[in-house]
């Protein structure tokens, strides 16, 4: 199974004036306009609730939180938190990790992501304080990706193409976002469950640039395209969610109280579709998943 996880990508009206999913020539992301399912190519919409039964704009620390958990952390702390996760947070995804729980049930389970030298000579207890992805990691004993694993074609930056590697002066191969999408296929080989975070699509959103969106949202596009024409559909499983709306509607700066555009294509997506209504569902579905169909 692979879990992508794109920040900040809810469902938004049929728009192209301000949602960059309807935009002309966008493949699978302009299927689920309005929450509606309008498929071939074996995906179904399970619209997952974002606000959490709290008042206010969802906000990625605790959407993040809760999607990897398991665990409504709106509520938990009794309001949406942005940025990082706050100890309380942490506290939780120690022991709910997705990625831990995956493992403690014998999957082999990663994070796809490379991360940057700097980050490997942080201290540890900083490290407790980076971002939910990162404490998902820390929190299962999983071994981080480095820029070798990059260039091994076994690992992908948050970006897919080591662009914004190679403007930092990093000597690594350029790749197109299809290559990206082999790379992460070709890892199914290995895995049993891969998390691959993509987040640029959040600051999209946040620049109410509709060319600056619509690219992010192309490139996306482009990517599930190359991946879904290159894993076993009717053995393997690709879910598409996010944390909390944004990029779905540029006529607004701040995040949506849209729910999330979360997508499933392949083996048991329609049973999976059935368990999914809050972000605190897609957890334990994943769980469920993997027990119930990839287990061999």
């Amino acid at each position: 199974m692979i879990l992508i996880f794109v920040d900040g990508l809810g469902l938004g009206e049929k728009d192209p004036r301000k949602n960059p999913c309807a935009a002309r020539g966008i493949k699978h992301l302009s299927r689920f306009m309005n929450g509606l399912n309008d498929s071939n190519d074996h995906g179904i919409l399970a619209p997952a609730e974002a606000t959490l039964g709290v008042a206010g704009l969802p906000q990625s620390a605790t959407g993040q939180a809760t999607l990897f958990s398991g665990v409504n952390c709106s509520q938990s702390l009794g309001r949406h938190l942005q940025g990082f996760p706050n100890q309380k947070l942490r506290d939780i995804l120690k022991r709910h990790s997705i990625l831990k729980k995956t493992k403690e049930r014998g999957f082999r389970s990663v994070f796809i992501n490379a991360y940057r030298p700097a980050f490997f000579s942080l201290p540890e207890n900083i490290k407790w304080k980076l971002s939910v992805t990162t404490i998902l990691t820390l929190a299962a004993g999983i071994p981080f990706f480095g820029l070798e694993d990059i260039v091994r074609e076994r690992s992908i930056y948050h970006d897919m193409t080591n662009e914004g590697l190679i403007q930092r002066g990093f000597d690594l191969p350029l790749f197109s976002v299809q290559k990206a999408a082999e790379v992460l296929a070709e890892s199914l080989n290995r895995y049993d469950f891969i998390l691959y975070e993509y987040f640029l699509t959040d600051k999209a959103g946040h620049s109410q640039q509709l060319d600056r969106a619509c690219s992010e949202i192309f490139k996306i596009d482009l990517f599930l395209d190359t991946l879904l024409s290159l894993v076993d559909l009717d053995k393997q499983t690709v879910i598409l969610t996010s944390d909390h709306g944004n990029i779905e509607d540029i006529s607004v700066k701040t995040h949506t109280r849209n729910q999330v555009m979360t997508i499933i294509w392949g083996r048991g997506r329609n049973k999976l579709k059935d368990r999914i209504s809050s972000l605190a569902d897609i957890t334990p579905s994943i769980l469920w998943a993997l027990e119930t169909f990839h287990s061999n």
